[in-house]
C-alpha cells in the first residue's frame, strides 16, 4: 500500500516560465505523497514541448519508478531539469504516464486560473 493519492486537478492550471505560457490543462493531475506539497502533473499533450528539451537526467522513486527530466528553454536562459516525467511508471502510479511536472521556482509557475 502506498501514500500516493492521485486525482484529477480541479479547475484549469497553467505552467509559465520566461514569460511564455507553457501550458494549460483542464486535464492535469494532482499527486499527493506523505507530507510532502501537492504535485501537479499535466498531460503532455497541453504542454508546448517545443520549450523542452530532454536532459540526461534522472532519478529513481521507489513507489512512482524512474523520472526522466527536461530542461525549459527560453528566451533568456535555459532552465536545467525544471520538469520531470515518468514514461513508465510502476503498477498503481499509470496516470501519471505521459504526464509533465514543473518545479515552481521563482522562475517557473504552476498555478490554477
Amino acid at each position: 500500500m502506498t501514500d500516493i493519492q492521485i486525482h484529477k486537478a480541479e479547475g484549469t492550471w497553467v505552467v509559465r516560465a520566461g514569460g511564455a505560457v507553457l501550458g494549460e490543462s483542464r486535464d492535469a493531475l494532482e499527486l499527493t505523497e506523505g507530507g510532502y506539497p501537492a504535485v501537479i502533473y499535466f498531460p503532455r499533450g497541453d504542454i508546448a514541448m517545443a520549450f523542452l528539451d530532454r536532459t540526461d537526467h534522472t532519478t529513481h522513486c521507489p513507489k512512482k519508478g524512474d523520472a526522466t527530466y527536461f530542461s525549459i528553454v527560453t528566451k533568456s536562459t535555459t532552465l536545467e531539469n525544471a520538469a520531470w516525467s515518468y514514461e513508465t511508471p510502476k503498477e498503481g502510479m499509470e496516470r501519471i504516464k505521459d504526464h509533465l511536472a514543473f518545479y515552481a521556482t521563482d522562475f517557473v509557475a504552476v498555478e490554477r486560473v
